[in-house]
């Protein structure tokens, strides 16, 4: 659902960009939905499924057992991608405290997604497709050093992969995939292992 855009369809232009800030700042915007700026517009997107939530918190409480301190796990926290004029409300980002804390409490401007450590995305029947390419290619620009794609509804199966490794060109370098079932190891800084055994509808 697109709720404005900007006529030549360019978020990266100055002026373009700052329109969709400034409207995406003044949405009202239903609870449990987001609204996220692509490709020169603002998209609001749905309230995911329950499973789709009962991942996220499976993987929160996992990351948690290793989050080194210093560092907080983040719920619909906006990320600016600034080489591309984008901006996502991923469903879990890792990124030092001290930017949540410090941020200006009269301010609602993302975070800039290059200060992650870690994005987390997970599909929706409606919005696989950006998450396996615009968001693959948009966190691999910012220079996120890893992004954990968790995908119901990959033609496999459902997924769990972790890209690390960015390069500028939009792409990863190094790609570890497991099947629902299997353990996903997450490395350092975190140095755990994701049980996807876990996740509702893995059986």
């Amino acid at each position: 659902m697109t709720a404005a855009f900007v006529e030549n369809g360019q978020a990266s232009d100055g002026r373009a960009w700052d329109y969709l800030l400034q409207t995406w700042r003044e949405l009202d915007v239903p609870e449990g939905w987001r609204a996220e700026i692509d490709e020169g517009q603002i998209v609001l997107v749905p309230p995911p499924h329950a499973h789709h939530n009962g991942i996220a918190e499976a993987v929160q409480s996992r990351l948690y057992r290793g989050l080194p301190d210093g560092l907080g796990i983040y719920q619909t926290l906006g990320v600016h991608i600034a080489p591309l004029g984008k901006l996502y409300v991923p469903d879990l980002v890792v990124m030092p405290r001290v930017l949540i804390t410090d941020a200006d409490p009269e301010s609602s401007d993302p975070m800039d997604a290059a200060e992650a450590l870690l994005v987390v995305e997970i599909t929706s029947r409606g919005n696989a497709r950006e998450d396996r390419t615009k968001k693959y290619r948009a966190y691999a620009r910012a220079g996120v050093p890893m992004y954990l794609l968790i995908d119901r509804f990959d033609t496999r199966g459902p997924m769990a992969t972790l890209f690390t490794e960015p390069n500028e060109d939009g792409t990863f370098k190094h790609t570890d995939a497991v099947p629902f079932g299997k353990p996903l190891t997450v490395p350092s800084p975190f140095d755990v292992q994701l049980l996807t055994e876990e996740f509702p509808g893995a059986s």
